[in-house]
Parts: C-alpha cells; sequence; structure tokens
C-alpha cells in the first residue's frame, strides 16, 4: 500500500487523550498526529480532556464536578469537526465510550463527516456484550472500526462488526536498545498502578525471587487507584529494594529501560500495552501473562516468557529462568527486537492512508 500524494490527503481530525492522561491512549494518539503531520496531513487534535482554566484546576478533585466541568469545555470544542474530511475517535469502553466518543460521532454524522472509531479497549467484549444497548446504535453509524490487535478484531467479529487491524506504534528511536551481559535482577515495571495491570503479582513474585537474589531490585513507575494499597504490601512483605517512581514524564521513560535488566508484565486485562514493545526496542527480555494480544507478541520462549495470570510462583520462576540462562535470555531479546519492527510508523503508514481514503483493506 503506498501513502497518497499530497493533493490527495485528508484533513483529519483527532479525537483523543492527551498525555495528561494516564496510559497508552494518549501515547499512541501523540505518536499518529506526529506521524500524520509529518506525512504532510492537516491534523486537528480534539483532545477528550481538555485543560481546566487555572481558577478551576482544584476541581479535578472532585469526580462528578471534574466531570461536569470536562464535558462542559469538550462538547463545544466539537465544532471544529466541520473543517476535517475524516473524523478519528479514540474509544475507551464503557461509561468513557458515552461520555468521549458518543458525542464526537454523532457530532461527525450530523457534519456528513467520514467517521473512523479507533476501539483500544481490552474490555470490549465484556463491554459490547453487557452495554449493547449502549453501543451498538452508535457503532452503526461509523463507516470504519479499526482496532490494533487481532484479538480485538476478533471479539468485534463476534458481535457482528467488521474491524480492520492496524498495529500500536512505538517510536524506536527513542530507546537504546543494549544487550544485557550479564544479566542482572534489576526488575521494571511500568504499567499504571489499577487493579486490573495486577502489579500486586509482580510485588509478590519480587519478593520470592529476593530469597534467591538479595541484590534484586524492582523499579514501579506509574500511578493509579491502587498506588496506596501497593505501597503498603511492599512494606508488609519486608524485602527492600522497591522503588515506586509515581507517575514519569514521556521523556524520562527511556531512561527507566535503559537503568533495567528484565521487564515484568502482571496485567490481567490487557489488549497490545506500549510499554511491551518499549521494553523490546530497550533489549529488555519481557515475563508477561498473555493477557489480550499479549501472546501475539510475547511468545513463550521465543520473544519473552508467558505465565499464568495472578501466579507470582510461576512469574518468580520465569526471571529466575532468565537470569541462570543468559544465553536463551540474549536470543529472546534478539528475536524481540526484531519483532518490534512490525509496529513501527514506517509499517502501517499506508495502512492509515488506506483507512482515511476509504479503500479496502
Amino acid at each position: 500500500m503506498s501513502t497518497p500524494e499530497p493533493r490527495q490527503r485528508h484533513r483529519i481530525a483527532l479525537v483523543a487523550p492527551t498525555l495528561e492522561n494516564l496510559g497508552g491512549q494518549g501515547i499512541q494518539a501523540r505518536a499518529l498526529a506526529e506521524s500524520l503531520r509529518g506525512e504532510g496531513y492537516e491534523v486537528e487534535f480534539i483532545p477528550i480532556n481538555p485543560r481546566f482554566p487555572a481558577r478551576l484546576q482544584w476541581l479535578r478533585r472532585y469526580p462528578y464536578a471534574r466531570t461536569l466541568l470536562n464535558q462542559a469545555i469538550y462538547l463545544p470544542s466539537l465544532h471544529r469537526l466541520r473543517k476535517a474530511h475524516v473524523v478519528h475517535v479514540f474509544s475507551a469502553s464503557y461509561s468513557s465510550f458515552l461520555l468521549s466518543p458518543l458525542p464526537a460521532i454523532l457530532a461527525a454524522k450530523s457534519l456528513g463527516k467520514r467517521i473512523v472509531v479507533n476501539y483500544r479497549s481490552g474490555e470490549a467484549d465484556d463491554h459490547l456484550t453487557r452495554w449493547g444497548v449502549l453501543v451498538h446504535p452508535w457503532l452503526s453509524l461509523v463507516d470504519e472500526i479499526v482496532v490494533p490487535s487481532e484479538y480485538l478484531r476478533e471479539v468485534f467479529v463476534r458481535h457482528g462488526y467488521r474491524a480492520r487491524v492496524i498495529r500500536n506504534v512505538v517510536d524506536t528511536s527513542r530507546f537504546r536498545y543494549r544487550e544485557r551481559t550479564p544479566l542482572s535482577p534489576r526488575l521494571l515495571s511500568t504499567r499504571n498502578l489499577e487493579p486490573h495491570y495486577g502489579v500486586h503479582n509482580t510485588l509478590e513474585a519480587f519478593a520470592l525471587l529476593k530469597a534467591r537474589y538479595p541484590e534484586a531490585t524492582l523499579t514501579v513507575a506509574g500511578s493509579g487507584s491502587d498506588e496506596g494499597r501497593l505501597s503498603r504490601l511492599a512494606a508488609s512483605l519486608g524485602t527492600g529494594g522497591v522503588c515506586f517512581k509515581g507517575q514519569v514524564e514521556r521523556r524520562a521513560i527511556p531512561r527507566l529501560y535503559e537503568a533495567a535488566d528484565i521487564y515484568v508484565n502482571s496485567s490481567v486485562i490487557d489488549n497490545q500495552p506500549g510499554s511491551v514493545l518499549e521494553a523490546f526496542a530497550a533489549g529488555l527480555p519481557v515475563v508477561s501473562t498473555p493477557t489480550g494480544d499479549i501472546a501475539a507478541m510475547v511468545r513463550d520462549g521465543e520473544t519473552g516468557l508467558l505465565v499464568p495470570p495472578g501466579d507470582p510462583v510461576a512469574t518468580a520462576k520465569a526471571i529466575t529462568v532468565l537470569l541462570e540462562d543468559p544465553e536463551r535470555a540474549l536470543a529472546i531479546t534478539r528475536r524481540a527486537r526484531q519483532e518490534v519492527d512490525r509496529y513501527t510508523w514506517a509499517r502501517v503508514r499506508g495502512e492509515w492512508a488506506d483507512v482515511y481514503a476509504g479503500r479496502a483493506s
């Protein structure tokens, strides 16, 4: 597939979260906007989480007030869709779908725009099943549904939708690939501190590993609703060596990977996490659960090691396997570095051009 000539390029309205929202959607939205502009597209970025006036920042502490103010700023901003040829809407699930994608879909439809819904939540099956009456009538209005993984495409097919797969993008130039020889027990987790990311399992696995490798360390980067509980758990394990970094600025993330040797992910709900791709790009062997599309990225024994969700013993054993067999760990990281090339802008640019032009996949 080729990228269209400049005269054929469309003006894109990108309705998505900014990096102020925790999670991968903001990262992917920013990467997509920058890449499209680099190709010569006009991109109008419309944040679903607009900045609050300075005098009203205090309302962020109160969930309902925060939502009301957010919608009061976000909804009027949708008038900017008028100038677009294509409206590209990032979508999560549940109430987030009703608050952000749905208004954009309705506004774009009323303006006669081509609508692309880029659905990215690993909770899609439950969302489409239990919230069907609040979702299906609106998804039927869109021109194209794009998902980042075959896992999500199959979910949509089961619910009667056709979806196109375009993978997430990682900017490999931001990460220095380094082979760890020897491999040290310096672990890293960069998932947000929410229950479905299972960081408690990573902490418990680390405590088991610490008994065998007293010098082991674990860096936990991220914030979220589970932060207090996880801090208390780390203290109760009594092992030491755990460093909670909190929310880390995007530009500082590569330094975390550079300083670590093994990446650990314990999510129980997921899709196609960019953090795993970043670990691949930086040369960290990955130990992960196979949730969502992860099993297609982290192929067990080939590009990483897979462990059952909620099993800290298996997680600790997999980390030990890497530490005790450095040649195997090195082979895994080399294959993973080759794998990540499938998730670069060069591989998906033509696919997005086809979506915006309405060409069949």
